[in-house]
């Protein structure tokens, strides 16, 4: 059995090195702090891009004092003093011992502008994971009073952090994240079960109602029984055929939706219990898979965002491609709860001015006394 450690023993390898990105915001502080003048040559940061508090202070300290003069700067340390001074106001375990640290561990100083572009790159990453991981948990925050809509503006707020990204690093053809996505834990689906059997019952027995749900797709059930049969409901009404538990029974048989085992005598149970509207049943459905498909979209920028080895330029394109899903589905979203803007009603055209009429004429005439005869 191997010897247990001392109590005083300092297990080092228990202690997580820090990522690379900090050896390259320390490699962009030792620069500034070596040559100050290198500061108007970085864009594209602010302290906020910095991944610890201490460098962040420090950044903030950098930009806001003015740069000294570069003679005077290598004779003595009255700016570096200053910076430790304002930076500790927001990092109280800053360390003169440790700005010495930052400059001696800077390989280049004339290569800060490329390190500032690496932090600004692990800055986007995080914002795209944050942004993601909030988008996520607001899907399955149960006390919004308006689920969809705050979800909706969420990923709303995910574009924008997308699109800014974008126009930091214009993404390039063809370069998509390497990142395989984990699966996805389905929920419980109980309620979804249930209301999706009186959605199919109530399309039965009021088929002529489906057309005006044309909105809702199959894909949007979540049990493939209930999204074969809901094809089969579609396909019926397409073609004017006549639709009862019977009808749609035979048609699942014959497009194979039966082939899981499914039992004829559930399905026909299922299929003659109407219950409410079919509109309501309807948006019912689609609102649940509006939100599982955000969760998704964001589940999956998530993932993207969480993996170092991917660009900006990938995170860009993984990210839109899944903000389209959300986009799609939200268009049928907004069709089938918005209600459609009421028609002007058409004026009639005004009269054309017709032929000019000689009833006037003809009545003076008439009128005209007759002249004396002579």
């Amino acid at each position: 059995m191997p010897a247990a450690p001392e109590p005083d023993e300092d297990d080092l390898d228990a202690i997580t090195p820090p990522p690379p990105v900090f050896h390259i915001e320390q490699a962009l502080l030792g620069a500034l702090l070596l040559d100050p003048h290198r500061l108007r040559d970085v864009n594209g940061i602010a302290a906020d891009s910095f991944s610890t508090a201490p460098h962040a202070a420090l950044y903030a300290a950098i930009s806001t004092l003015p740069p000294p003069d570069p003679a005077e700067h290598a004779k003595n340390t009255k700016w570096l003093d200053r910076v430790l001074t304002l930076g500790r106001e927001q990092a109280r375990g800053l360390s003169a011992s440790y700005l010495h640290t930052l400059i001696q561990v800077c390989p280049w100083p004339r290569h800060a502008p490329a390190y500032a572009r690496m932090v600004e790159a692990e800055h986007a990453r995080r914002r795209l994971q944050t942004a993601a991981e909030h988008l996520v948990q607001t899907v399955h925050d149960a006390s919004l009073p308006t689920p969809v809509q705050t979800a909706l503006a969420e990923a709303d707020a995910l574009s924008a952090v997308v699109d800014d990204i974008a126009s930091r690093f214009p993404p390039r053809a063809g370069a998509l994240p390497r990142t395989t996505v984990p699966l996805q834990v389905a929920p419980n689906r109980s309620e979804a079960v249930e209301e999706e059997q009186l959605l199919l019952a109530t399309a039965t027995a009021h088929p002529g109602d489906i057309e005006n749900v044309r909105w809702l797709l199959p894909d949007d059930l979540t049990v493939p029984l209930h999204a074969g049969l809901w094809r089969c409901l579609t396909a019926l009404v397409r073609r004017r055929e006549a639709v009862d538990p019977v009808t749609v029974l035979w048609e699942a048989q014959q497009r194979g939706v039966l082939d899981d085992g499914s039992d004829p005598r559930d399905v026909i149970r299922l299929l003659a219990e109407p219950a409410g509207s079919l509109d309501y049943w309807g948006e019912r459905t689609l609102q649940r898979s509006l939100l599982a498909t955000v969760d998704r979209a964001g589940r999956r920028i998530e993932a993207y965002a969480g993996d170092s080895a991917n660009t900006p330029f990938q995170l860009v394109v993984g990210a839109r491609r899944s903000l389209a899903d959300i986009a799609a589905i939200r268009s049928r979203w907004q069709h089938a709860t918005v209600p459609a803007p009421a028609r002007r009603p058409r004026l009639a055209p005004p009269a054309r001015a017709g032929p000019p009429t000689t009833t006037t004429a003809a009545v003076a005439h008439t009128a005209r006394p007759a002249r004396a005869a002579r």
